[in-house]
């Protein structure tokens, strides 16, 4: 870890007229200096003003914790803050001093609670607040080499949980009981936190974000399996899979599957430098729509991943960004028919010099189970 991010966030801050950026804890801190806090009342924050030296605002508590992270041999300055200081005011004088007035314009972290970017606001009256994204989302959307490492890691210990479902996923247990197996799997498989488990048979499968429930998987269930969890470093897995349970499936469902499968090769295949976002979420989507199951692909095709298991860049209508080699998203077409089941193909790619790399691995057809 070098001080190169945070200085490469100012750079960015400055060509965006942005004064300051404050950021607290959260991927953004972790991904810029290393510090990986956990939020609370008490203030954390990374300030980064356009001109100046970056620092850090935390608990007296837990400057401690500060020195023995990564963020400890960055040389960044850490304003330690007692029990009665004002943590707003302390981070504020040392703004201004570096600054030489108070900030016109001040980017806070996306996900910063309500109570901490107000009392940012309140310390510095006159600023205007607005969301940091803009700039750290430049950085956060290109991965390195070893971030891309790093998530082939990820990508490859969840392709294990999932060559592991015929031993989890069978007929007369509940989604429930299924996703505590896999919950232990994701863990034995080389992730240190669980982020999620989604089982959804039978109709449940319609629901792409379904909770886990005491649903019994019955025979003939199409069942959809999205799980992912956190490696040691901070970055996640993302991968679902379909599977049929205890017999082979309809001629109908095996029809609107291979609909299912085309589409996503086909976006994955459509994914290289200079294409668009939203040409890779309409690559899966054309193929759905001409077949006529458009109205039953109800979300967009692919988030980005990294340190959070969303972010930039989104698949999407809409979202005209060109791609660039290191941005690294899922490609996750679905279709999901109320009341009946639902399918979903989904794996974490790369955009590279020439084209693409595939993270995940493993059958992207219709699994079949015994029961």
């Amino acid at each position: 870890m070098t001080i190169d991010r945070v200085h490469a966030a100012r750079e960015i801050a400055e060509e965006t007229g942005v004064d300051l950026l404050v950021l607290t804890p959260g991927s953004d801190l972790r991904y810029l200096c290393g510090y990986d806090a956990h939020a609370m009342e008490r203030l954390t924050a990374l300030a980064v003003p356009r001109r100046g030296e970056p620092f850090l605002v935390v608990p007296r508590l837990e400057a401690p914790m500060v020195e023995v992270s990564p963020a400890g041999g960055l040389g960044l300055e850490v304003l330690a803050w007692d029990e009665t200081d004002d943590a707003f005011a302390v981070l504020a004088g040392a703004v201004t001093a570096r600054l030489g007035s108070a900030p016109a314009r001040v980017a806070v972290g996306n996900r910063t609670w309500a109570e901490h970017a107000l009392g940012v606001q309140r310390a510095l009256p006159g600023s205007a607040l607005e969301l940091a994204a803009p700039v750290v989302d430049r950085l956060r959307m290109v991965k390195s080499a070893a971030e891309i490492e790093e998530l082939a890691f990820a990508g490859a210990a969840i392709d294990r949980v999932h060559a592991r479902m015929h031993s989890m996923l069978k007929v007369g247990r509940t989604e429930a009981e299924v996703g505590a197996d896999i919950a232990r799997a994701i863990l034995e498989e080389g992730h240190v936190g669980v982020d999620f488990t989604i089982v959804g048979s039978g109709p449940n499968g319609a629901s792409p974000h379904h909770e886990l429930s005491d649903r019994v998987v019955e025979a003939g269930d199409v069942v959809v399996v999205d799980i992912g969890g956190e490696t040691a470093t901070g970055y996640r897995s993302d991968c679902t899979r379909t599977y049929v349970v205890g017999g082979p499936p309809s001629p109908a469902v095996a029809e609107w599957y291979a609909v299912l499968q085309t589409a996503q090769a086909a976006s994955s295949a459509a994914v290289r430098p200079g294409v668009t976002a939203e040409a890779i979420d309409a690559a899966a989507r054309d193929v759905i729509d001409q077949a006529g199951w458009g109205k039953h692909f109800i979300h967009r095709t692919g988030h980005g991943i990294g340190l959070d298991t969303h972010e930039a860049p989104y698949i999407v209508a809409g979202n005209d960004i060109p791609l660039v080699p290191g941005m690294a998203f899922s490609v996750e077409p679905g279709i999901y028919l109320a009341g009946e089941c639902g399918a979903r193909i989904e794996d974490i790619v790369v955009c590279t010099e020439d084209g693409v790399r595939t993270l995940n691995e493993g059958p992207r057809e219709l699994v079949e189970l015994p029961g």
